[in-house]
């Protein structure tokens, strides 16, 4: 690596972006759902003392950690702007992936398992609702704020995803943790709610609390299943994640672009953070080059790099010789690198 190289990749190790993915999206998200959840929550915690309706505690509960959630993912946001220093030189994009991670803990243990215990108690010892129309009242209430809420981060994910990308696989893809996080959260409050309302209502109708507590069931291993995909999704990221299949591909046709350039002998890629991408790569030059040459040449590749793939802010790029047939060295077909 040039000193040239060093120096780019020294000056590129700061914050780790807009906590909403670089287009501010993720935050507008965040502080819908946030809004949405805390005034849910208090009207939740009214109709569950009025009516007794366990579906209602664990629904209040669950906004509750909802809330809790998007502070934590705003926080996470702020904290991963930090500049880096000499104990974390790449500074601390990675941030908001812990942050996300924690929360896929609240939601688990706060949400899904405190909702399983408050239906199983109340399935062993039903009791009769109290004013259902107040739960029924709040239910219909939440609903619509909800999927305000879900609505909005909808919006915002349509504005980064790709074309034809399914929401589904924008969760398992995106390298921003925020938007799909939020996304997750409201369908599941979305759900729950909806199940909520179906345990009150078979209640309210048959007059058998048994349904009431059935749906509080339902509703928390719901939680505990998204909990999971969420865990799942962002220890991934914890990890570290290579680039996308694409954007690798933009840099290694960005590498070859230059004739100083003959091949990238391997490559590997990880996110530092979600708009914050660490390139090393081994490139192929001419054997009777000079170190100046040399140096033109890395300097030039840099540059292509940064243009192709914006987010690639820490590249070192290491000048060899192609030998004949190198073991483990060569990119495959593609032009692309193993992920890593």
């Amino acid at each position: 690596m040039t000193d040239s190289t060093a120096r780019h990749a020294e000056g590129a190790t700061h914050g780790g972006g807009d906590s909403g993915g670089g287009h501010g999206g993720g935050t507008t998200a965040i502080l819908a759902a946030l809004v949405a959840n805390v005034g849910i929550a208090i009207a939740k915690f009214i109709a569950f003392l009025v009516t007794g309706a366990s579906s209602m505690l664990a629904e209040a509960i669950h906004s509750v950690a909802d809330s809790g959630n998007q502070v934590l993912l705003l926080v996470g946001g702020k904290r991963a702007k930090r500049e880096a220093t000499p104990q974390h030189p790449f500074g601390f994009g990675r941030d908001r992936y812990v942050y996300s991670f924690i929360v896929a803990i609240v939601l688990f243990s706060v949400g899904g398992l405190f909702a399983i215990y408050e239906g199983v108690h109340k399935l062993q010892h039903p009791e009769e609702l109290k004013s259902p129309a107040w739960a029924i009242g709040v239910l219909v209430i939440a609903i619509v704020l909800e999927s305000f809420s879900l609505r909005t981060a909808m919006k915002e994910t349509n504005e980064v995803r790709k074309p034809g990308e399914s929401y589904w696989a924008f969760i398992r893809h995106a390298r921003a943790p925020e938007l799909p996080v939020v996304l997750l959260e409201d369908t599941a409050a979305l759900t729950g709610l909806v199940l909520a309302l179906l345990g009150v209502g078979l209640s309210t109708v048959t007059g058998n609390a048994v349904f009431d507590g059935l749906g509080t069931v339902a509703i928390g291993l719901l939680l505990v299943a998204v909990a999971a995909i969420l865990a799942v999704e962002t220890k991934s990221l914890l990890i570290g994640e290579s680039a996308t299949p694409e954007m690798q591909r933009r840099i290694v046709a960005a590498i070859g672009e230059g004739d100083e350039v003959q091949s990238v002998i391997h490559m590997r890629t990880q996110h530092l953070g979600p708009e914050e991408l660490l390139v090393a790569a081994k490139i192929a030059v001419r054997s009777d080059d000079t170190a100046a040459s040399v140096a033109r040449a890395i300097d030039a590749a840099e540059r292509r790099i940064r243009a192709a793939v914006p987010i690639a802010r820490v590249i070192y790029l290491e000048p060899d010789i192609r030998r004949p047939d190198p073991v483990g060295d060569a990119v495959p077909a593609g032009g692309i690198a193993p992920p890593g």
